[in-house]
């Protein structure tokens, strides 16, 4: 696929098979953090009503592994990208970890939330998390002792969708990068991308569950198909 980084606009996605070589796991590892928990008690809105205190267990772990471990090459060839082009790469992330912004990369589109960061359930203030929470955590501009990680749960909408399906229409290029083709709405922005008139390419360790939508695959590590691409377009 030759790209001129002259003239693409090129949207990236990035899932959780982006961080797997950095240590963090995705839901379908066998043996990972989330085989531990239901993820009906720690990831939603319901779950986190009935025991905050299961929540915030879960999401310190997350975020105690996130912060024991670092970018990985993929995530520093997509901060290298965007350095090179940056009115012309759009970041988008499933992912809830820092590791592209550790690497380099701003103005990350965190559709799923941040671990980084805390919001209240009363008044929907948002600050810097702290790297443990507790239930009895006051938000610092209410008051109230109802604290949560700014994590998108199942049944809640992921955020800055406007922004992104904006990204989409004007693309010349959109590149899924770790994802399994399973969760929408990401699962849909190839579609979006391609009705825009996009190119669209899938880089992933094994083919996505909607792989046969993309103008060409390849497969391998992120941490080695990632890097040949960006070397690819920039030479």
């Amino acid at each position: 696929m030759t790209i001129s980084m002259n003239a693409e606009r090129i949207v990236i996605l990035t899932g959780a098979g982006l961080s797997a070589e950095s240590g963090l796991g995705t839901f379908r590892d066998k043996d990972g953090l989330w085989t531990r928990y239901d993820l009906n008690e720690v990831a939603t809105p319901e779950g986190f009503a009935r025991n905050p205190a299961l929540v915030h267990e879960f999401y310190n772990a997350r975020r105690a592994n996130m912060l024991a471990a670092n970018p990985n090459a993929a995530h520093l060839a997509l901060a290298d990208l965007q350095h090179f082009a940056p009115d012309r790469v759009t970041l988008v992330t499933q992912n809830v970890d820092d590791l592209l912004e550790r690497a380099g990369a701003r103005e990350v589109i965190h559709m799923h939330g941040e671990l980084t960061r805390a919001l209240c359930a009363s008044c929907d203030h948002r600050w810097d998390a702290p790297e443990t929470m507790q239930p009895t955590d006051p938000c610092p501009a209410c008051g109230a002792q109802s604290t949560r990680p700014d994590i998108v749960w199942f049944g809640e909408f992921p955020y800055q969708m406007e922004r992104i399906e904006a990204a989409l229409t004007n693309a010349d290029l959109f590149v899924a990068i770790g994802t399994s083709g399973n969760v929408y709405p990401a699962a849909g922005f190839v579609q979006e991308a391609i009705f825009a008139g996009a190119r669209t390419l899938e880089l992933n360790l094994e083919a996505s569950a909607n792989t046969g939508l993309f103008h060409e695959s390849r497969l391998g590590p992120a941490s080695l198909v990632v890097p040949e691409w960006v070397a690819e377009i920039r030479s």
